[in-house]
């Protein structure tokens, strides 16, 4: 059983690894000051990004392009602040990470 234990717990933490790692980038780039996992905070929650946009095969380039470009309309009068200094590999990363709801629970 020990030995069961101490193999998989490190196979956890790598499944888990990366999910903390695009959490910790959102919030790095400040996505987390404005949207939360299940409710409205500036814009809109990340589970309500993810309905939205489920189905649309375009949806994460979509996506990495409003990060950077920023916008308006798409959710109420607020604009979303444009992101430009973020590159194109984290930009697809939180835009990959928001279409899945955000945050695990």
């Amino acid at each position: 059983m020990k030995t069961l234990i101490k193999l998989a717990l490190p196979v956890a933490m790598l499944v888990s690894a990366p999910a903390f790692a695009d959490q910790a980038l959102a919030t790095k780039n400040g996505c987390t000051a404005c949207h939360a996992a299940d409710k409205k905070l500036v814009g809109p929650a990340f589970q309500d990004i993810a309905k939205k946009y489920a189905g649309d095969a375009g949806a994460v380039d979509k996506m990495a392009a409003k990060i950077k470009a920023g916008g308006k309309g798409s959710w109420g009068p607020v604009p979303m602040p444009a992101h430009p200094q973020i590159n194109d590999a984290d930009l697809k990363t939180l835009a990959v990470w928001a279409l899945k709801g955000g945050p695990a629970k």
